[in-house]
């Protein structure tokens, strides 16, 4: 046998020898403990989904499911911690909207779908529109033909320029061709809320959890969930595709990600051990006082989702010349 053919076959063997231990390496996962980064503090609806997955994956698995809270900077600390990990699958992160709202206004060049793997979209934490009760409209037809005829006696809440309750409110105005001025308050919606309650704003996209007892006592009246589907806790509130504007999403959402080039037998056994978690009633049961609703979707599923969700919200930005350059 000649010198390049035993180089050769030296090359293959490694190969094969490697891929092997790939191989054994994806069929025996996990057997150690896996930990589950989540960027925002404890009792966050991404921490309390977070602790729930890891008790379901903890009884699939037979190993711990450690949760690590992140916080900072909007939870892109947590992101890039996770992003930089060994892509063996015993480091995931939990992300949500603001893992692809923060890269498309400050231009950064992270990628949720491409610098991470997607694995599982997991939940909603639904916003819903209100109005109060002085607004002569009770419909989203109605709202929008007031604005458009009244565009100065309506007002937006949120709880900061940039924030998902802002993006929200220029989303409906891009989709409604209207011109409500967004009023910013800072540190939070509480006192958007107070306000809202007492008259000094008239609208508001807002946690559905949140808003849901106002609604109840006829202080707030809502108009249209901001997602795709109903949800739980607001069951008789039309979503904006069904009251009039297609396509409208502006949810919460949270998903289940891996860092990028983690096996891909791992990826699916990951996004099979989560989607089964989600349909367990007793997520489901812990998830309905939480105001947070399951979704489930595999990885390709997944991926598509995030993609989608950077497109919309890079156009709202440049569009409001809130995209930094």
């Amino acid at each position: 046998m000649g010198r390049c053919q035993r180089i050769v076959r030296l090359c293959l063997t490694g190969a094969l020898g490697g891929l092997a231990a790939f191989s054994a390496s994806a069929e025996s996962y996990p057997s150690h403990p896996i930990k589950l980064v989540v960027g925002f503090g404890p009792a966050s609806s991404a921490d309390v989904l977070a602790r729930l997955l890891a008790r379901q994956m903890e009884q699939k698995f037979n190993q711990a499911v450690v949760v690590e809270n992140r916080p900072g900077n909007s939870s892109m600390l947590a992101a890039d911690a996770v992003a930089r990990a060994s892509p063996d699958g015993y480091t995931l992160f939990i992300a949500t909207v603001a893992n692809t709202l923060n890269p498309a206004q400050t231009n950064s060049s992270f990628n949720l779908a491409g610098d991470m793997a997607p694995v599982a979209l997991l939940g909603v934490v639904p916003n819903v529109l209100v109005a109060h009760p002085s607004v002569p409209a009770n419909s989203l037809k109605e709202l929008i033909a007031l604005a458009k005829a009244k565009p100065d006696s309506l007002t937006f809440g949120t709880s900061g320029s940039g924030t998902a309750s802002h993006l929200a409110a220029e989303l409906f105005n891009s989709k409604a061709a209207s011109k409500i001025v967004a009023v910013h308050y800072q540190g939070g919606s509480s006192q958007a809320v107070t306000d809202m309650l007492a008259g000094r704003i008239t609208l508001m996209f807002n946690v559905a959890a949140t808003l849901a007892p106002h609604v109840a006592a006829g202080k707030l009246k809502a108009i249209a969930l901001a997602q795709q589907k109903r949800s739980a806790i607001m069951p008789d509130v039309p979503t904006m595709s069904e009251a009039g504007m297609p396509g409208f999403d502006a949810g919460i959402w949270m998903g289940l990600l891996a860092p990028a080039n983690t096996p891909l037998e791992i990826v699916e056994k990951l996004s099979a051990s989560a989607n089964e978690a989600l349909k367990s009633e007793m997520v489901q049961a812990a998830l309905r006082p939480q105001g947070i609703d399951s979704l489930g979707g595999g990885p390709a599923e997944f991926s598509d989702f995030i993609r989608a969700d950077i497109d919309k919200w890079t156009a709202i930005l440049a569009a409001t010349g809130l995209r930094k350059q």
